[in-house]
């Protein structure tokens, strides 16, 4: 039966012991065997040999034990508690990997606090910048007006109105912020009920048909529907996530562009909805930080679309909520795809 690599140490430890002993007790053969009989001998040696084996290698783990535990107890990245005895071995390979292995994942998690301090630090400068530009922009027209203008009707009326711009601009910041917080604190309670999902997505062309006329943007279906497609999930939030999908591609969409949307079957339990423009596109490096919160492509074009730069963060958080994937495709200079998988109603 091969030996378990744990116990070499003290294996190999007793059988020296042991030898030691025989020669010895060979020494000593012709006074010993006057008294004991040959099987007391060998019984005697074998006694030996155990008992030598568990008290060596129950010192050596003690012993690597007591130094590891000193070692934890003086480097700040260990923590004593943290060591279990049966971590101490007297396998030296099978040690150093334990040790690596702790190690590694006291990096890891040092290195997710960091990424978390960093992103926390990003978040509240964006929130900080977001709020402030609107902010001095109200109170520049308020302090203007203060100061004599509001007696000029012309003016009066023009500050005013751009006034208001920047309050809108501030609401819609501080409701996005206050979406997103509810969804990561509380979860998201959704109301799950079959609806048409074409009526839905009609019904957020109408909203929008003027915004998307102010850019000669046309809003389509991929082809005609002739029956209604029923779909799973919260109607409302859904409409949330179209309305920020169809509003981003009327944004960024080019002059006399489209916004199409599909619906398409995905598997046999799912149907994938996917918002197609033919815009600007998104360069490569960009993608995979598109849904971070206050993540913008082009910062100084984005703020001039307005919008709180939260609106694709909601939308990921709506459909991981409903256990669905959000999925996006884009060529820089011929457009973008969004889409989202939605549960069939069957």
């Amino acid at each position: 039966m091969k030996v378990k690599k744990t116990y070499s140490y003290a294996l190999w430890s007793a059988i020296y012991l042991t030898l030691l002993s025989v020669i010895i007790a060979g020494v000593s053969y012709f006074f010993i065997i006057r008294h004991f009989g040959v099987k007391t001998i060998i019984l005697s040696v074998l006694v030996l040999f155990f008992v030598s084996f568990f008290i060596i290698q129950y010192r050596a783990e003690h012993f690597i034990y007591r130094r590891l535990k000193k070692i934890y107890e003086e480097v700040s990245i260990l923590n004593a508690k943290d060591l279990k005895r049966e971590n101490a071995t007297t396998d030296i390979d099978q040690l150093s990997k334990s040790m690596q292995k702790y190690v590694d994942g006291k990096r890891l998690e040092i290195k997710n606090l960091t990424e978390r301090d960093s992103f926390r630090r990003d978040f509240l400068g964006n929130v900080a910048h977001e709020l402030k530009t609107p902010l001095f922009t109200v109170q520049g027209y308020i302090l203007t007006l203060l100061e004599g203008a509001i007696n000029d009707k012309k003016i009066r009326t023009k500050y005013l109105e751009r006034a208001n711009k920047g309050v809108e601009r501030l609401t819609a910041v501080i409701k996005d912020l206050d979406m997103i917080a509810k969804l990561e604190n509380e979860g998201l309670k959704l109301k799950i009920e079959p609806f048409n999902i074409l009526e839905l997505v009609q019904n957020v062309f109408d909203l929008f048909e003027m915004k998307a006329k102010k850019r000669n943007i046309s809003l389509l279906f991929d082809k005609v529907y002739e029956f209604p497609v029923f779909v799973k999930g919260d109607i409302e939030k859904i409409e949330q996530v179209l309305i920020n999908l169809i509003v981003n591609s009327i944004k960024y969409g080019k002059p006399n562009g489209s916004t199409i949307v599909a619906i398409e079957s995905y598997n046999d339990k799912k149907f994938i909805i996917k918002v197609i423009d033919n815009g600007e596109g998104i360069k490569q490096e960009h993608l995979s930080r598109l849904f971070e919160r206050f993540y913008r492509v082009d910062q100084s074009r984005s703020r001039e679309q307005g919008g709180s730069g939260l609106g694709l963060s909601i939308v990921k958080h709506i459909v991981e909520a409903h256990n669905e994937n959000i999925l996006l495709k884009s060529t820089y200079g011929e457009g973008s795809e969004f889409s989202f998988t939605i549960e069939k109603a069957t």
